[in-house]
């Protein structure tokens, strides 16, 4: 049943994790043409931004080494925005040189998860950055700018919004077009996510360039998603069967599953443009691939059904 809150936006755009973050962390290797069945399968059930790859060092990151090989077998795919992640300016230099037009970099709130994650300080992560976005732009290409551990840090607890507002407005500054605000570790909760937006619009940052990316650890994905619809929010991040984690942060689990938050978007009446069964049915083929179950609620509820 289709019950809308008046209060509540018309249409959420869902900007799609699962082929980078949600892959990223799968210890055996998913092959390329896998990954670009899987984006392909994306797009055809209505997800209309899908996050592509990431043109990282394979060092790094194994399971994205085929960022080359794989981002020209899905670049032509008609009427979809296909990020990709660059940690630095070399990952830009490959990017463009393939024809990216979305550039995604990603900061962090904490130094600890900084120094993990990008060994680096904040600050100087964020000097390594404003060149490459300015670089990107003057290619034509729009900016967005990742921001970790907004919510929590393994290392460090409770992170104090004016830490994050201070990343915020320095990426924003620096000219990413959009900010995505990650709880990584999943500790989040509604109130916590109300304050940090009303901190960044007293701090000029204005809702239709903040997007927001939960995890599910403790169940609080989609009453956090709530909380920043409540705000105005209109772009959350999702994976398509809940698939992610973060190989720097072993408490982060995964991300909030599309499914299961397009059952809630549909059930509010908010238009989101995806068909929830081919997205279930991708995520199950998906699932098969990796030989494990989803962790999507959503699709087991549906599978199931269809048994």
């Amino acid at each position: 049943m289709v019950l809308p809150a008046s209060d509540l936006p018309a249409r959420v755009r869902i900007y799609e994790v699962g082929a980078r973050d949600g892959l990223q962390n799968e210890k055996g290797a998913v092959p390329t043409e896998v990954k670009a069945e899987f984006i392909r399968r994306l797009a055809e059930a209505g997800l209309t931004t899908i996050e592509a790859t990431s043109f990282v060092h394979p060092k790094w990151v194994p399971q994205l080494a085929d960022a080359e090989e794989l981002f020209p077998r899905v670049r032509e795919l008609a009427g979809v925005e296909l990020p990709v992640l660059v940690p630095n300016q070399r990952g830009l230099d490959r990017a463009l040189a393939l024809g990216a037009e979305r550039i995604a970099v990603f900061a962090s709130a904490t130094e600890s998860f900084a120094k993990a994650n990008l060994n680096r300080t904040v600050d100087e992560s964020l000097a390594v950055f404003e060149p490459v976005t300015r670089q990107a732009k003057d290619a034509g290409a729009r900016v967005r700018g990742y921001v970790s551990m907004c919510f929590g840090d393994p290392w460090e607890g409770a992170v104090p919004l004016h830490q994050v507002a201070r990343v915020c407005t320095a990426l924003r500054n620096m000219g990413c077009d959009e900010l995505s605000l990650g709880d990584t570790i999943g500790v989040a909760t509604p109130g916590h996510v109300q304050e940090l937006l009303n901190l960044l619009n007293e701090e000029g940052v204005p809702t239709n360039e903040i997007g927001v990316h939960f995890h599910d650890t403790y169940g609080q994905a989609l009453a956090n998603t709530y909380a920043a619809l409540e705000h105005g929010v209109t772009t959350i991040d999702a994976s398509a069967g809940g698939l992610g984690g973060c190989p720097y942060a072993k408490s982060a689990t995964g991300n909030l599953a599309t499914e299961d938050l397009v059952w809630m978007l549909h059930g509010l009446g908010i238009e989101t443009g995806v068909d929830l069964g081919r997205l279930t049915a991708t995520s199950v083929w998906m699932a098969a691939h990796l030989d494990r179950p989803s962790p999507s609620r959503t699709v087991r509820a549906l599978s199931h059904k269809d048994q």
